[in-house]
């Protein structure tokens, strides 16, 4: 969620994808294509990245939230279940 509490993001699971919905209509404002089975987010202290962990392709996932793009993913080994972002 972000700091304002404006806008959502959500990991879709099996859909490979990561949704920005809008938290006061609900409506999906735009989707990310990551990696295979996202399970948690992890949004930077800036507000301008996301991290996303994806399970079952072994990898991160890094959205550029003020590009609105994909950057990179790096795998991380198995099933990575969790993501943390520090100062």
């Amino acid at each position: 969620m972000a700091r304002d509490g404006a806008t959502a993001y959500v990991a879709l699971g099996s859909a490979n994808r990561v949704a920005e919905v809008d938290a006061k209509t609900l409506a999906v404002r735009r989707l990310y294509l990551v990696g295979q089975r996202p399970w948690h987010l992890a949004l930077s202290d800036d507000q301008k990245r996301l991290v996303s962990a994806n399970g079952n392709s072994r990898d991160i996932s890094f959205i550029d939230l003020e590009n609105e793009e994909v950057v990179k993913s790096v795998p991380v080994g198995r099933s990575p279940w969790g993501v943390v972002i520090g100062p």
